[in-house]
């Protein structure tokens, strides 16, 4: 595989941080040439799953926002009444916020610092859906983001994350694996003109996140149920949708 070493739990948040705000006038290029474009239709449907589990107008958190790019699709949605985006590069925040600026002037959405382990500008049950886009194995305390986000949702509410999945098929993975570790991090390097270790880290980072199933199990561990997945591409990526039971 690669041989970039992951960083500890303890500088963790800080190297992601750090190298996510270098590289976040590059990050939707890579995005783009990474997933050969198909990161958008899985965006899309990330969206269509919070308008099939909700009713009435919601409101949403997007959580490990980024460049704002699923934040911009929730705000087009209709059914979509207010949106809070948050993370925690600040260089991300400041392209999510250009691209949101008509929605934040008329009141619609809202963009700022958080924090995915300690959501404390939000308040406990008070959302209706949350959002992530390729942030969930970034943050150094899975348990905890995922408490958080437990916490601010309303009974009922529902949760959809959009990440790395594991190939199962042993041909198909050998192929995967090959693209995901040896030419992914080309594209980024070509990006940047240069090598930069975040290209390395974010293939890498994947073999420290739970498959489709360990994630499913987290989730139903920390009280969400009903939870199900989509594998995209044999299961590179995968969207996870869990609800809130709807109940005190």
């Amino acid at each position: 595989m690669a041989a970039f070493q992951m960083p500890s739990s303890d500088t963790k948040a800080d190297f992601v941080r750090e190298n996510f705000n270098k590289i976040a006038s590059k990050y939707d290029r890579f995005n783009d040439w990474s997933s050969l474009f198909m990161h958008k239709s899985w965006k899309n449907r990330l969206v269509k799953e919070i308008e099939k589990e909700t009713t009435g107008q919601i409101k949403v958190l997007d959580l490990c926002c980024g460049t704002g790019d699923i934040s911009v699709l929730l705000e087009r949605s209709p059914r979509v009444g207010s949106l809070l985006s948050l993370d925690f590069s600040e260089q991300m925040l400041e392209v999510a916020k250009n691209r949101l600026e008509g929605p934040r002037a008329k009141g619609r959405a809202t963009v700022e610092w958080g924090d995915a382990t300690n959501l404390s500008q939000v308040k406990n049950q008070s959302l209706d859906a949350v959002s992530i886009g390729f942030g969930l194995r970034n943050v150094n305390h899975l348990d905890k983001a995922i408490s958080e986000i437990y916490r601010v949702l309303k009974p009922g509410g529902v949760f959809v994350n959009l990440d790395v999945g594991k190939v199962k098929n042993p041909f198909i993975k050998a192929f995967a694996d090959f693209y995901f570790f040896k030419i992914v991090p080309l594209f980024g390097y070509i990006l940047w003109g240069g090598k930069n270790e975040m290209f390395d880290y974010l293939p890498v980072s994947s073999l420290y996140y739970p498959d489709q199933e360990g994630l499913k199990a987290q989730l139903e561990k920390n009280g969400f149920e009903s939870v199900r997945y989509k594998n995209f591409v044999f299961g590179n990526s995968v969207l996870h949708i869990a609800k809130k039971p709807n109940r005190p």
